[in-house]
């Protein structure tokens, strides 16, 4: 086979697929507002999030965070969010960090039911096109939130247009099955278990 036949045959090829694509791409016409789980064991999870967070910023619709159990400590995200993105991102820190810091399980109850209760007065408002809960799936698991709680509101009072994102490990298997987008991300490697620490610019 000449050149010329290899580059005919690879034309034909990609022409029969873009054909097949736009064919699938042409029955893809609806829009709602979508319930977004991020969860798993590896890292990326609220960063994924966030990177959606920006794009809304980036497109001029308005957005808001819950933060959940995630305490006082600066975030790059945050930091630039407040600094830059006040007017159209609304950034909620509701968390004082995970148990074994605050070592006050009842103080901890009460700090997740008011970010549940932001949450859901944010989501409400439908000039909020996204609404990101974050680390909210660990509030969920120790039940300081109740998940039927969650997906109850979710279902009965999320506008139509709205988007959620719930992030955090050990999503529960209800919300999940609620969800309309569930990425779990899986941990290969981490420099954590070679003694490196959380890094500016990567970890926060």
């Amino acid at each position: 086979m000449t050149k010329t036949d290899d580059l005919a045959r690879h034309a034909e090829k990609m022409a029969k697929k873009k054909a097949a694509r736009e064919k699938i791409m042409s029955t893809k016409t609806d829009e709602k507002g979508l319930v977004i789980v991020h969860t798993g064991k590896g890292k990326g999870k609220s960063t994924a999030a966030f990177g959606m967070i920006f794009r809304h910023i980036a497109h001029g619709r308005k957005c808001a965070v819950v933060q959940f159990i995630k305490g006082g400590m600066a975030t790059g995200e945050r930091n630039l969010i407040e600094e830059r993105f006040s007017d159209i991102c609304e950034f909620h820190t509701l968390g004082e960090g995970f148990t074994w810091e605050t070592q006050d399980k009842a103080r901890d109850i009460a700090m997740a039911q008011s970010a549940w209760e932001k949450a859901k007065e944010l989501i409400r408002d439908e000039s909020n096109t996204m609404v990101l809960l974050d680390e909210i799936n660990i509030a969920l698991r120790y039940e300081y939130v109740s998940v039927a709680d969650v997906v109850t509101f979710l279902e009965a009072e999320k506008p139509e247009m709205t988007h959620v994102v719930l992030t955090g490990r050990n999503a529960a298997d209800e919300l999940i099955e609620f969800a309309d987008l569930v990425t779990e991300m899986e941990m290969i490697k981490h420099p954590f278990r070679s003694g490196i620490k959380a890094q500016i610019g990567v970890e926060y």
